[in-house]
């Protein structure tokens, strides 16, 4: 998401317009948009807009990120004991959400008032949040391959779809998203500025325009076109494979497969078409003061959408399942309703209605759940 000049609102750098350059790195506390003239665009409005439609919404994200992804984890440990490839990357998945999440709450303050938290904090949770949106989003990639592997090659798949090659893949996976943070931590550094401290990349100044520029373009291809690409592909064999079966689930499988290539999608094709513009403005001729603000606006807006995106995952890739619903019921009573009972016995008595029919769901759909 955030990416070099690559994070939004929150990481700003030295940007070059027209014939001048602005510090961007006391943005949203002091930012203003030089053009080719001499006269400065106060950002007065988006600084406002930052700090008052940001922190309540990061506060949602980590909410729902936190308590969606910690369900995952407990379910996938405590219950199904990560006994299959499947549910290795979605150990990992919900992993990098909780990454992710982790350093919104110091994002949610920066924006608002001066950073505080030291030069080491802030490369470190530059790294953070970069090594938990490109581990999240390959994770997204490897079970759509797995889903792949599970229906299109069903025979093939019995060898290869086992927890050794999934721990294996998913050392690899951590590797490359690492690598590819590295970035986020030797450009991210804190700087005193007029206002007080700030934390933003630095780039070389005569290399300024060609690392924001191949950084954006990078988040684009790693995390929209080969995605999606790899989404289309094997999700196009995969609801052909589906139809030409008789199992009675399968218009229900095939519905699941088309929302998360729409939730994808949706959560995160504006913000990258936002920093697109954003960071080759001269290429797509925006260059007034108006048009530069809104286009801000819009970033911290369509950020903010791909960053529940973390929040959905949970939803579309453990809690659709079958199994992982059951589990999740048998959790709930087992842990939560009892206790509730003591005080509430409504919470008793339908506790002891349903504990005969804990395990009794259609195993036709649980198969279908798994490979989904």
């Amino acid at each position: 998401m955030k990416q070099g000049h690559e994070f939004t609102h929150l990481f700003y750098d030295q940007y070059t317009m027209g014939n001048e350059t602005t510090d961007y790195t006391d943005w949203p506390l002091t930012t203003e948009f030089d053009y080719s003239d001499s006269t400065p665009c106060p950002a007065t409005d988006e600084k406002h807009f930052a700090a008052k439609f940001l922190p309540p919404l990061y506060s949602l994200v980590v909410i729902f990120g936190l308590t969606g992804n910690l369900l995952v984890v407990l379910i996938l440990v405590k219950y199904k004991r990560l006994k299959s490839m499947t549910d290795i990357y979605l150990l990992n998945l919900a992993i990098s959400d909780l990454l992710f999440v982790f350093s919104l709450p110091f994002w949610a303050y920066y924006a608002v008032h001066e950073w505080i938290f030291g030069e080491a904090l802030c490369r470190i949770l530059s790294g953070v949040y970069l090594l938990g949106f490109y581990s999240g989003i390959f994770f997204i990639i490897l079970l759509t391959l797995d889903r792949y592997l599970a229906i299109v090659h069903a025979v093939f798949a019995l060898k290869a779809r086992t927890v050794t090659y999934g721990i294996l893949t998913s050392v690899i996976t951590w590797a490359v998203a690492i690598l590819i943070s590295v970035p986020g931590v030797v450009f991210h550094k804190t700087q005193k500025e007029s206002s007080g401290y700030t934390c933003s990349a630095h780039y070389p100044s005569e290399q300024r325009n060609t690392w924001k520029q191949f950084l954006t373009l990078k988040m684009n291809i790693l995390g929209l076109f080969i995605p999606m690409l790899i989404m289309i592909c094997s999700y196009t064999r995969i609801i052909k494979t589906l139809l030409q079966c008789r199992n009675e689930k399968k218009h229900k499988a095939v519905r699941l497969i088309f929302i998360i290539m729409i939730i994808y999608f949706f959560f995160w094709a504006p913000y990258n078409i936002c920093i697109l513009l954003r960071d080759f403005q001269s290429v797509f001729s925006i260059s007034t003061c108006e048009g530069n603000g809104q286009l801000h606006k819009a970033i911290q807006v369509t950020e903010t959408i791909s960053m529940i995106h973390c929040c959905i995952n949970p939803v579309i890739y453990a809690f659709a399942g079958e199994k992982f619903r059951k589990y999740l019921r048998s959790f709930f009573r087992k842990q939560i309703a009892v206790h509730l009972s003591k005080y509430c016995p409504v919470f008793y008595a339908d506790t002891a209605e349903r504990a005969s029919s804990t395990y009794t769901q259609s195993t036709g759909e649980q198969e279908v759940s798994a490979a989904l």
